[in-house]
């Protein structure tokens, strides 16, 4: 599960939160190929032709092999007539009609991993404002990618879980650990595939005990797991991004469900009934 094959519904999402934010008419964008010095352009949004789909742009060439070999945005008021870049891509650019075109590196622990563009098929400079909410959309991506790694290794601890519930207690609250972090990042994760698998590891974790007969919203469960791995609730709001408050609701009303009084009587009862590993 490579973020790098994986990731094209967080490019997606950018590529339209980057033409709704700036009114740019064309917006296309793709990852690092893994080992190689070159991105390809997998997603288009705006486009009206397909000269631009699966263009493989080379590290140092064209607008975005040079965000890439930089690490840092570029633009150009007029793509063709443009000094600042080479023109190995001026063909495919040509046919789609742009002229101004801005590109920002999707940059993840200091490296390149992948580019969005922004274009107009007229020669005008873009703006500042333009190229801040290009800038903002490639963070998006890059979060995005951190959640996928971060899911990936609690995954991995996830599918390793057997032999932790034969094994020591502290490999126990190791698992106690992923599953809560599992939980949290769920929300988050915008491939709805990726989203079931990690919340179907989360039910792996929790086996174990009888078939349930109290049902726990998500998010009661989510707030349960991070008090199971021993989070405040302060902390546990932090991590589900709540409100300290909304937190002390949705553990009042998971006390409720399982006829607990205290904190750690929920948490003794969510474990009895398999909710919990």
């Amino acid at each position: 599960m490579a973020a790098e094959a994986t990731g094209t519904v967080e490019i997606q999402a950018a590529l339209a939160r980057l033409r709704r934010a700036t009114g740019l008419p064309v917006a296309f964008g793709g990852l690092v190929d893994p080992g190689r010095r070159q991105m390809r352009i997998s997603e288009l949004s705006g486009n009206a032709t397909v000269a631009l789909r699966a263009l493989a742009v080379t590290s140092g060439s064209g607008l975005g092999g040079r965000a890439v070999a930089l690490a840092r945005p570029c633009a150009v008021t007029d793509y063709s007539a443009s000094r600042q870049i080479s023109h190995e891509y001026d063909a495919a650019v040509a046919e789609e009609g742009l002229r101004s075109v801005l590109a920002v590196p999707v940059v993840v622990r200091r490296r390149v991993r992948g580019v969005l563009y922004g274009a107009l098929r007229t020669a005008q400079p873009l703006g500042d404002r333009t190229l801040s909410e290009a800038v903002a959309a490639a963070r998006d991506v890059e979060q995005a990618l951190v959640v996928r790694e971060e899911a990936g290794g609690l995954l991995a601890a996830a599918r390793a879980e057997p032999a932790a519930r034969a094994g020591s207690a502290g490999a126990w609250e190791q698992v106690r650990e992923a599953h809560a972090a599992l939980r949290a990042l769920a929300p988050r994760i915008a491939d709805p595939g990726l989203r079931a698998e990690l919340l179907a590891a989360c039910g792996l974790l929790a086996a174990g005990g009888g078939a349930s007969t109290v049902s726990l919203a998500p998010r009661e469960l989510d707030v349960l797991a991070c008090v199971a791995a021993g989070a405040t609730n302060a902390a546990t709001a932090e991590r589900l991004g709540l409100r300290p408050e909304t937190v002390k609701s949705y553990l009042r009303a998971a006390m409720r469900k399982l006829g607990a009084h205290t904190r750690g009587e929920a948490v003794a009862a969510a474990r009895r009934a398999g909710l919990l590993p």
